[in-house]
Parts: structure tokens; C-alpha cells; sequence
């Protein structure tokens, strides 16, 4: 079922199937994710599409420097014929919130998204409420620096299970996407193939995808590394362990195995650590990145061997 919401999604999204079966992991896995890239190359088309191809109840809210706390939660309203104040909900009441251009709100309103990301309830007037399961953010942000933007806290930033990019798409890509919005509206041929109730099995069924502990050993290698790192300033906190296993079980579950493997945690690795880790002055003066970094630590760690029984 996820394989055919992933087609589904492909039909508005083109040439970017790689993406597409990113943010699927993610969402298997239980995280929420953060799309980073320039305006333009179809961040909020694959928010769209996932929601329209998973059938969820879903909220967009853009984010604006004028967005309150009050929209993401929801507020208390008098109600005069009544003599009581009502709850009204606000954008999170939902399973899959669009989350557009994040970094351009005020840290007031970001940090309103904290509680809601990681308890999976809000608070109005010191009375907690919870938010529909399951509750995915896909977040949109555009590149630090430009115009308009803030940079997201690290405690944000550490609450989203990955962080990725889109990028350009190849010539080819480009050419039918112009084509395709020419002719249609490519979001009206993304069909609703799943429900919350199917998404909720598939991510109970991926919470027992079996794990060895020589790849416990391995992810644990791997996220110490980042601590004891010479250019890392800010290593992988617990919560990032937690996210690389969760997302090796995730994609597991969408190769069809009933377990893990090490290429599933090399995989899922950088896109789980690159915005979690920061970099020290050495690095930024020799214009090192994360990715290079992560990429080096990977490279240096020992891979457990897999047998195959015969």
C-alpha cells in the first residue's frame, strides 16, 4: 500500500522518486520532516501530494511573521449564550500539518510547534489536548539567508526525523512537469489510496521490524563518532539514535523484509544526521560541510557483515 501511494504521489511530483521514498520512510518511521530548498522546485507539491495519496485530514498553515501561537494550537473563545469559553482548534488539530516556509515565522511561533512535535498534544489556558493519530509535520523552509528567514532553534530542528533537499530537476524532469501543468492540474490526478487507520498498522508493523544488536553496536559506533568527531562541535543527541533506527526499520519494512540490515542504516544515515550535527570553526574556515563529515565517519566505521543462511 505504501509502494502504490508512492506512484501515486510520482504523478506530481517527477523525477524526484528518491525524495518521494524518503519522506515515505519518515513517515513509516513515525518522525516528522523538513524540506529545505530554494523557492520553486516543488517542496509544498510533494506536501500536497502526500497528503492527497494518504487521504489524511490534513491543515496547511503559511507561515508568515505575523502567524501567532494562536494558529497552531487554537485558542479559547467566549461564548455569550452559553456563559463558557470553547475551544477553538487550531492548525495542528490534524493528521499530516503543512508546515510551509517554517523559518520565516517568529521564534514565539515556532517554538509553539515543539510540544505539539513531540508530545502529540497542544496546551490552551493550561489544558492539554491531543492531536489526532497519527500527526506527521512536513515542514517547507527556505536556505538560511534568505530574505526574511530565521534560523530554527536546535531543539526545533533535532524534533525532525530527517532533513532534506529537493534540488533542480534534470532537464527531462523539467520538461514534463511544464508539459504536465500545462495540460492539468498535476495534484487532481493524485488518488487517496491509504487511510490514518492503514498508515497506523504499517507504522505498528514497522516498531517490530526484528533488529540485531551487532546493528545496535553499529548505529551506536556510528552516532558516537559524531561526538568525539575533531570538527564536529555538536554531536547526535539520544533522539537521533533513536531516528536512524527507526528509519533502517522503516526501510526495512519498505523493501519487504522482516528485518534490518546494515546498508539500511548506511542509507538513512546522512539524512537523519546532517541537521543535527554542527560543525566547529576549524570546519567552517576550511569550508567543510556536514555532509562531507558524516560521509568521512561513515566511510572510517566498521560495517557488520550480513550472512544469508544457505
Amino acid at each position: 500500500m505504501a509502494r502504490l501511494a508512492m506512484q501515486e504521489i510520482g504523478k506530481a511530483v517527477i523525477g524526484k522518486d528518491d525524495c518521494i521514498f524518503k519522506v515515505m520512510t519518515a513517515i513509516l518511521a513515525g518522525g516528522h520532516i523538513l524540506l529545505e530548498d530554494i523557492p520553486g522546485v516543488g517542496k509544498t507539491t510533494m506536501a500536497l501530494a502526500f497528503s492527497r495519496a494518504m487521504a489524511l485530514k490534513q491543515n496547511r498553515i503559511q507561515f508568515t511573521p505575523d502567524v501567532l501561537p494562536a494558529d497552531i494550537t487554537g485558542f479559547s473563545m467566549y461564548q455569550k449564550d452559553t456563559g463558557k469559553f470553547v475551544y477553538q482548534p487550531g492548525a495542528a488539530m490534524c493528521n499530516l500539518l503543512l508546515a510551509d516556509e517554517i523559518n520565516r515565522t517568529s521564534p514565539k511561533t515556532q517554538a509553539a510547534l515543539l510540544e505539539v512535535m513531540e508530545e502529540g498534544r497542544v496546551t490552551v489556558d493550561g489544558v492539554s489536548k491531543p492531536v489526532p493519530s497519527p500527526f506527521i509535520v512536513l515542514a517547507t523552509e527556505n536556505p538560511i539567508g534568505s530574505a526574511g528567514t530565521q534560523m530554527l532553534p536546535e531543539s526545533q530542528v533535532d524534533r525532525f526525523m530527517i532533513c532534506m533537499t529537493m534540488g533542480y530537476p534534470d532537464m527531462d524532469a523539467e520538461i514534463a512537469i511544464v508539459k504536465g501543468k500545462v495540460l492539468r492540474d498535476p495534484l487532481a490526478e493524485v488518488r487517496g489510496v491509504m487511510t490514518a487507520a492503514d498508515l497506523t498498522a504499517m507504522q505498528q508493523t514497522v516498531d517490530s521490524i526484528y533488529v540485531h544488536d551487532v546493528l545496535y553496536q553499529y548505529i551506536g559506533r556510528l552516532v558516537q563518532a559524531t561526538r568525539n568527531h575533531p570538527l564536529i562541535e555538536l554531536g547526535l543527541s539520544p533522539r537521533g539514535t533513536i531516528a536512524i533506527t527507526q528509519m533502517a526499520k522503516a526501510r526495512a519494512f519498505l523493501m519487504n523484509r522482516t528485518y534490518s540490515i546494515p546498508d539500511d542504516v548506511e542509507a538513512v544515515y546522512l539524512d537523519v544526521a546532517c541537521h543535527r550535527v554542527r560543525l566547529n570553526s576549524k570546519a567552517r574556515i576550511n569550508r567543510v560541510t556536514e555532509k562531507a563529515v558524516l560521509e568521512q565517519i561513515l566511510n572510517q566505521t566498521a560495517k557488520p557483515t550480513v550472512r544469508r543462511k544457505q
